[in-house]
């Protein structure tokens, strides 16, 4: 994983946000539970903050969680067009988040395939 991450560095104009691993408990099989905390929150303030400074003129998100919707609401009001990749079948965006949306993108098998890196 690190050196996944340690790649995704070095990508130009890309950044990374690595949240903290909250201990939950264990299931019902007696293996631990983890969940990733942190990270909603510091993309939410990236995009609001780009927003705010006019930095940027269009985010998209990656995403089906209806957290962000405020701070969609907050960069659409400082004129960014945000849009959306999103799942497909069970994996549908949240409708509020699926209408608060200028640009919608289902997220395919064949348009992961354009993006592969040889």
């Amino acid at each position: 994983m690190q050196s996944f991450c340690n790649r995704l560095r070095r990508l130009d104009r890309f950044e990374v946000r690595l949240g903290k691993l909250a201990y939950r408990g264990l299931d019902a099989v007696g293996h631990p539970i983890f969940e990733q905390k942190r990270v909603d929150s510091m993309l939410a303030v990236d995009l609001v903050l780009l927003a705010a400074k006019r930095s940027i003129r269009k985010a998209v998100l990656f995403t089906g969680d209806s957290d962000f919707l405020p701070a969609v609401w907050t960069a659409k009001n400082e004129g960014v067009i945000v849009g959306l990749w999103h799942g497909t079948g069970a994996m549908q965006p949240h409708k509020d988040l699926w209408d608060a949306m200028d640009e919608r993108t289902p997220v395919t098998e064949a348009l992961i395939n354009t993006m592969r890196r040889p």
